[in-house]
């Protein structure tokens, strides 16, 4: 029984991270005139009303986007005017997209976009929107089934490029190897692919080992980016996040050089809780 639902984690730190290099892989994919497939292993809802029951709970986002002035920010203009543009008649923060929004909002229609939820009231809401909103281009498809092996059926796809989102809650342990093993077999499949994987850090020993697996595992271009807004800690709960990208566009690495310092900035400040604050750029296999 899935039980997790991103609505309460929307626009949090970790959310701003996801999109921002989400924004960037598909931004490099549309230099080309040539199609692309967008492929979401774990799509949500694709938006979420920072107003509602679930967001109000842990109010995630004010710790995140709602520390975040768009002026601040010119190289990250699509990122934020993607997110502007679902918010253009309020003047304030009231609805955060998804993966699914942001990559639809910028595809063209010669590309593809395959999003897998399984989430029953998410698929609803995800169908909901992919039907209503009359500015996506790109051809949709929408499959109520496991992400991890949608992906493996897909690959390689007829455009033979591709950008694959995979973002699991990491509810129960196993999800971590799932996911390993999936990228594995994926990259063997289509090993010219964009894949990015966002990951938690609740335990620095795990990320540490997975990192080790990716560079055992034979994959030649792979980098990681990590914003973290407290120490490593024992305790219960998420202090960091971060996101593995295996074949990276060409600048990625630069662009967050420069923006992650400025993002641990912002969403620190005047906020004494969080004292030991960091951020990662790391290349940790190099064709």
């Amino acid at each position: 029984m899935l039980s997790y639902r991103h609505a309460f984690h929307a626009g949090n730190f970790a959310d701003v991270l996801k999109h921002i290099v989400l924004v960037e892989i598909t931004a490099h994919l549309l230099k080309k005139d040539k199609p692309f497939d967008y492929i979401d292993t774990h799509a949500g809802a694709g938006m979420y009303d920072l107003n509602s029951y679930e967001a109000r709970k842990l109010s995630e986002f004010k710790q995140g986007i709602g520390l975040l002035n768009s002026l601040e920010y010119p190289e990250l203009a699509k990122y934020f005017e993607v997110l502007e543009s679902v918010n253009q008649n309020t003047g304030q923060l009231q609805q955060y997209p998804g993966s699914p929004y942001f990559a639809l909002s910028m595809m063209r229609a010669v590309d593809k976009a395959h999003l897998h939820e399984m989430h029953n009231k998410d698929f609803k809401l995800l169908e909901k929107l992919t039907a209503s909103n009359t500015l996506f281009k790109a051809q949709i498809n929408l499959h109520e089934k496991d992400g991890y092996a949608g992906l493996l059926r897909i690959l390689p796809p007829f455009s033979r490029r591709a950008l694959v989102l995979i973002d699991p809650s990491y509810e129960v342990k196993s999800e971590y190897q799932s996911m390993i093993d999936t990228i594995i077999k994926a990259h063997k499949k289509f090993a010219t692919g964009i894949y990015a994987i966002w990951y938690p850090v609740v335990d620095r020993a795990r990320i540490k080992q997975i990192d080790n697996i990716l560079y055992k595992s034979g994959i030649p271009d792979i980098q990681r980016f990590e914003l973290g807004l407290s120490d490593d800690s024992d305790e219960k709960g998420m202090t960091a996040s971060g996101m593995w990208v295996i074949n990276p566009p060409w600048g990625l690495f630069k662009k967050m050089q420069s923006v992650l310092p400025k993002l641990l900035k912002n969403m620190t400040l005047d906020n004494s809780s969080h004292l030991n604050t960091s951020y990662r750029c790391e290349v940790l296999v190099s064709e």
